[in-house]
């Protein structure tokens, strides 16, 4: 067993889960914005502090994925956010891209950029706390992309990034986000996906990535959001299981999921069919941003002091993507 390979069980064992708060300032900003909450960098460490110190992040959350805001932050105790982490038994993790740029050669689409300079700021991480890190391919799909360029050249720079950051013994996920917007149908999504999944391994494997030492974070296989025909969550469940039996190599030690635009309550369901239908060694669990935080934000949006409410409700959606994680969830214990 690698060190590595411990590391990324210690973040998804016992239906365990990844929380994304790893928003850029802009996107935060965004966020806060749509609740009427300024956002300077106090308000937006005051919120993720709320969260970070929660009582679920001992119970449910493995691992935390910052940005580079947020890492080097005090809390309000005085000591450093990784510590606060780490201090609830989660592991810290960073996010290291520098977000997707349009792809030379083919403008609608889009290529992660921020390997240079890589290996430097990952020991700067390294030396802050971090123990993981995150990188996103974003592609979408529509009659002409994803293109061969587009998926070769992300699954390229997704398997530079994860070399990089285990030669600097921290846990690579990699993120090959197919987008949910678009007419697409569920099987479009499904083979793309596929397709994608498939060359990005393809490419860690050549860059002598430890499989053992990876978590994928990808999306579940879903009809676009303009798309007529949806499918049933007991659909997207069996092809998401499907396209990733096919696409993952076994030595992979779990699969963590985005929610990509689902609701909460969706999110939630979809993860815990997938985990009452998962015949794989994969632990399958969640890395979710949006669908672990929106009613959480909304309610400290009313009132920023009040610490214990917010918690409160994180908690229980903390709580409610661990069951599903485990395939133990359902509708009635939402109330």
């Amino acid at each position: 067993m690698s060190e590595l390979n411990n590391i990324a069980l210690k973040i998804l064992n016992n239906g365990k889960g990844i929380l994304a708060a790893d928003e850029s300032t802009a996107t935060m900003t965004k966020r806060l914005e749509s609740v009427k909450v300024q956002s300077t960098a106090e308000n937006r460490l005051l919120f993720r502090e709320t969260l970070f110190s929660a009582s679920g992040m001992t119970e449910y959350i493995g691992g935390v994925i910052l940005y580079d805001e947020t890492i080097k932050q005090i809390t309000s105790k005085k000591n450093k956010i990784p510590e606060l982490i780490s201090a609830m038994g989660s592991v810290p993790g960073i996010k290291v891209d520098t977000g997707a740029k349009v792809l030379a050669g083919s403008p609608n689409e889009k290529i992660t950029e921020g390997l240079d300079g890589l290996r430097e700021r990952l020991k700067d991480y390294y030396k802050l706390g971090a123990k993981f890190t995150k990188w996103r391919g974003v592609y979408n799909i529509s009659k002409e992309h994803p293109s061969k360029l587009s998926i070769q050249s992300n699954a390229h720079a997704l398997a530079r990034y994860s070399a990089l950051v285990q030669e600097c013994n921290m846990v690579p996920i990699v993120e090959p986000e197919v987008l949910m917007d678009g007419e697409h149908s569920a099987k479009e999504c499904y083979e793309k996906t596929s397709e994608i999944i498939k060359k990005c391994f393809e490419e860690l494997i050549l860059h002598k990535v430890d499989l053992r030492g990876v978590i994928l974070k990808p999306n579940m296989i879903l009809a676009g959001n303009k798309c007529k025909n949806k499918i049933s969550n007991e659909e997207v469940a069996k092809l998401t299981l499907k396209c990733l039996k096919d696409s993952v190599p076994s030595e992979v030690p779990g699969i963590a999921f985005l929610s990509g635009g689902q609701s909460e309550i969706e999110a939630t369901e979809n993860l815990n069919l997938i985990n009452k239908y998962n015949d794989t060694n994969f632990i399958m669990s969640y890395s979710y941003g949006r669908a672990l935080q929106q009613s959480a934000l909304k309610f400290w949006s009313q009132d920023t002091n009040n610490i214990e409410g917010t918690q409160k409700i994180f908690n229980q959606r903390a709580k409610m993507n661990t069951l599903a994680a485990q395939g133990k969830w359902s509708k009635e214990l939402e109330n």
